[in-house]
């Protein structure tokens, strides 16, 4: 049986596509490819995303400004001296982009003026830091990346 060459070409275009398919339904199934979404609940937070703006903007009129700092014994978070430390509470959410099962969440229970997250809690690698704070029934918010 001869094969011309318009037969050829219609069977290379087959074997490419059962090619590029092949690849579609393996990178589809396998388990090391994770296709997680950024959070679980990612669409109820967008709803949620002007509050995040008010909070980032009233810190800034504020002038309450958050330092982070790394140091050998892990990740100091420093609050602004005019506020009363005994009367911040809140939470800081370590998001890690890479891992979702490395994300946590700690709460704010201030004893002095600055939270201290152990470095055993932290790998090497990008963070991203959301602290979410209340001082006096007014909320904050500082958002920052982090290299580890």
């Amino acid at each position: 049986m001869k094969i011309n060459w318009g037969t050829s070409i219609v069977l290379a275009f087959v074997a490419f596509i059962a090619f590029i398919l092949y690849f579609v339904v393996r990178m589809s199934t396998d388990d090391r490819a994770n296709h997680d979404l950024v959070t679980d609940d990612y669409y109820k937070q967008e709803l949620a995303y002007q509050n995040e703006i008010n909070a980032s903007k009233s810190a800034t009129d504020m002038n309450a400004t958050l330092e982070v700092i790394k140091s050998e014994e892990g990740l100091s978070i420093f609050f602004p001296k005019q506020f009363d430390y005994k009367e911040i509470t809140g939470t800081v959410s370590l998001y890690r982009p890479s891992n979702k099962h490395l994300d946590v969440d700690f709460s704010i229970s201030l004893s002095k003026t600055h939270l201290l997250i152990p470095d055993n809690s932290l790998l090497d690698g990008r963070w991203d830091i959301k602290i979410k704070w209340k001082y006096q029934g007014k909320t904050f918010l500082h958002k920052e990346k982090l290299v580890y």
